[in-house]
Parts: structure tokens; sequence; C-alpha cells
């Protein structure tokens, strides 16, 4: 299969859409932009350029997801998280040098009825898997979410991550994770549903909003659909 078709299903198989509306053709112009998007995004994680970092995603509804961080929407959140980064607090703490933005991966951009697709490669270290939406400012990400090798392996994409936080958290039950560091200092962990590879079992730790949480195993039914393997509640000791 050519690489823009293979790239194409696993856009398809994403099937995250936060703009809810197909896009219009996306000229070189709009794909240059995107690339654009991509080196910020890269320039201030590393740089640990929190505000800035945050104005890359759509206003309100924009996000940011992984297994170890969850499903991060929000400016607040975002400028949490970045801020919560190892290096970001080594250097508010001066005790490592100034950081120094990444690199920017390629990313291949593609047009769906669903909307505006990106697959940008990180070699050993996974992937991202993008939805891109046009404000008037400027493109902005709808969704990002980065995929580890051992979740592709154990079959997690953008789309199959959604599913499982959807069965594995009501609306108002899941709550964010404000851990505290050696320092004593509460800092942003994640929101929602906590994913992970354990012996090829995909896992789930779920914060609630009354201090306790889940921990949960998942598996797949015979129809395809994601279930709970397991499920046990350990309350707050606090």
């Amino acid at each position: 299969m050519p690489r823009m078709r293979a790239v194409t299903a696993i856009l398809l198989a994403c099937g995250i859409s936060a703009a809810g509306e197909a896009q219009q053709a996306v000229t070189a112009q709009d794909k240059a932009e995107i690339q654009s998007l991509v080196r910020a995004y890269a320039r201030t994680l590393g740089g640990c350029a929190a505000s800035e970092y945050a104005d890359l995603f759509a206003p309100g509804t924009g996000s940011f997801a992984s297994g170890f961080r969850g499903h991060v929407v929000g400016r607040e959140r975002l400028i949490a998280m970045v801020q919560s980064e190892r290096h970001c607090i080594e250097t508010a703490a001066g005790t490592a040098p100034a950081p120094r933005p990444g690199n920017a991966p390629t990313v291949a951009v593609d047009v769906t009825p669903a909307g505006v697709f990106g697959i940008a490669d990180l070699g050993g270290a996974g992937h991202y898997e993008d939805e891109y939406v046009k404000t008037p400012k400027g493109w902005r990400f709808a969704a990002r979410t980065v995929i580890t090798p051992a979740e592709q392996a154990a079959g997690l994409n953008a789309r199959e991550m959604v599913a499982i936080r959807r069965l594995a958290s009501g609306p108002d039950d899941a709550g964010d994770f404000w851990p505290a560091g050696q320092d004593g200092v509460k800092r942003f962990r994640s929101s929602g549903v906590v994913l992970g590879v354990s012996a090829g079992n995909v896992t789930g730790r779920v914060y609630l909003k009354d201090g306790g949480y889940y921990d949960d195993v998942y598996e797949k039914s015979p129809q395809g659909r994601w279930r709970f393997k397991t499920r046990t509640y350990v309350a707050d000791s606090r």
C-alpha cells in the first residue's frame, strides 16, 4: 500500500473530529502553515513557553491526549501540563540549563470528509495523530494524541483511546490529578483516564473527584467493542 493510502487509512481510523464539519480543500499554503504549527509545538514545549503552547490549540475545545497524561482539554490545563514537565520544573528551579526547542517531525496531512488530519512520525518514540481546525488566527490543533510503540502494538490509536475513556469515565466522575512532588508542590499530572500497557493488557486508572480512583483492565469483545476485564475501586486514604 502506498504511503499516502496507508496514512489515509490511519487517519480515517482516528475518528476524532472536534470541528464537526468537513473542511474546505487544503492548499499548499495551508499545509505549510500546518507544518509551521507543528514546529511551534516542538519549540514551545521544548522551551517551556506554556502560554504560547496553549495558544496552539483551538480555544476552549482544543485537546492533548496521551496514555500518561489522559485527555487534557482547555487552556489552563494545557498551561499547567507544560509547567509540570520535568525539564520545565528543573529550569524554573535553576537546576538545569535553559531548555532547547526540540526538532519538529514532518507531518503528513490528509483531508477526509470528517476534517483535516495529520500523522507526525516520532521514530522510535511513536507518532502523533492530529486533527487541525482553521480559526480566525490561523490553523490550530483541534486534537493531538501521542501514541507510543507499546500502545500501538496493543491496538491503540486516538479513536480507541476515546472509546476506552468513554467506557471508563462518566461525565461527572473523573477529575484532574495534582500530586505533590518531592518539593511538596502540587503540580498537574493528568486529566481523566490514564492508560497504559502491561503484559500486553490495556490498563487504566481513573482518578475520581471524591479522591479515590478505579484501577481497570480492558479487553475487546468479539464484536470489537472495549469492555472491562476487571475494575477495582480504591478509596481516598488521605
